[in-house]
């Protein structure tokens, strides 16, 4: 019989977002990104919960040919590219879209004997500086490619890296501005935060990620409040021993967590093997059991940690406990845990089991 350890996937949360981000820049067509595993949520999940979408754009070429053996049948973007020749023949095999970012990509293009015409994001660096042409050399590599009869269609792509900031978008939007009006191209620019905050850098297609799984990329009660978006990803697990601890004693490793007065407390069977986060607070990090939100005391073990339970009169050997999801915000444990939801959301071990609903 397996561990409990559990992340359940909802296919209807998922379907749910993507209606409002396609509501809320309708004139765009979206590419819904679900790399790394869809951000640990499953390439199975984003198929059934996303079959709305315009297209999915991945990181890694075998993700790609895994939705079309799937039976996706429309567009699919390589957000990096190639990165071998040889990976040419897979992209004109199942219809892929490529980024071109560097010149060794496009020198690769040029030299191989390509059977039929592929589409090409051509990546302009306006800023993020990780990927992509600067102006000058997005021009000529754009006109170069456009020569080219094995090229069937161009678009320019960026990537904003402060996407909540009204000055860093436009310091972007001001390059990019100065290019459209020499190319006039079809344009994708927009990521999750730029979608929400900045509607003018929306254009020809988008490409949102963490959105699509529930969460805001910069907390914010009013676009929380206008956006109603739903947690996809739900990490939960059962209490599997109980105890009742004497006062002045320790709990768990290393004496980190001292109790001055009596304590009942559960063991959860969900550690950082499993993907919680280690790094947590010896208490106050939040969990929520039986309809009741409680506390993890002491350190994260490898397999287990330790909650509070003095207020969970209810709880009992095998209680669900949630970890986060509807009712314990991500974002909110990456905060305690000082590091970030996407981190977290893809670091959920193999050995967790995944539900998808």
């Amino acid at each position: 019989m397996p561990r409990k350890t559990t992340i359940r996937i909802s296919s209807n949360a998922l379907a749910s977002n993507l209606r409002t981000i396609k509501n809320y820049a309708n004139k765009s067509k979206v590419w819904s990104v679900i790399k790394s595993n869809a951000y640990g949520h499953t390439i199975k999940a984003a198929l059934k919960g996303l079959k709305e979408t315009s297209g999915f754009a991945v990181l890694e070429l075998n993700e790609a040919v895994l939705l079309r053996e799937n039976g996706w049948n429309g567009p699919i973007l390589l957000l990096e590219g190639f990165f071998e020749e040889s990976d040419l023949l897979e992209i004109c095999q199942y219809k892929i879209t490529t980024v071109i970012h560097n010149d060794w990509q496009l020198n690769y293009i040029k030299q191989y004997d390509i059977k039929s015409p592929i589409d090409v994001y051509l990546k302009l660096n306006s800023g993020m500086n990780r990927l992509g042409f600067n102006e000058k050399d997005f021009i000529r590599t754009w006109y170069d490619l456009s020569n080219l009869k094995k090229i069937s269609s161009l678009t320019l792509m960026s990537h904003f890296s402060l996407g909540f900031s009204t000055k860093t978008v436009n310091k972007q939007m001001n390059i990019i501005r100065k290019i459209f009006k020499i190319l006039n191209p079809t344009l994708c620019l927009a990521n999750s935060t730029a979608i929400i905050f900045h509607t003018y850098t929306h254009k020809d297609w988008i490409r949102p990620g963490i959105i699509l799984y529930g969460i805001l990329p910069k907390e914010n009660k009013k676009i929380s409040k206008k956006f109603n978006l739903k947690p996809v990803m739900t990490l939960e697990s059962r209490i599997i021993s109980i105890q009742n601890i004497k006062s002045k004693e320790y709990i768990g490793y290393g004496k980190n967590y001292y109790s001055n007065k009596s304590n009942l407390i559960g063991i959860v069977s969900c550690g950082y093997a499993d993907g919680y986060p280690f790094s947590v607070p010896f208490s106050g990090t939040p969990v929520f059991v039986n309809g009741t939100r409680t506390q993890i005391i002491g350190s994260v073990c490898m397999d287990m940690l330790t909650i509070d339970l003095n207020d969970c009169p209810n709880a009992k050997i095998g209680s669900k406990v949630e970890l986060w999801g509807n009712n314990i915000s991500i974002n909110e444990i990456s905060k305690l845990a000082n590091t970030t939801s996407y981190e977290l959301m893809c670091r959920i071990s193999s050995r967790v089991l995944v539900k998808i609903e």
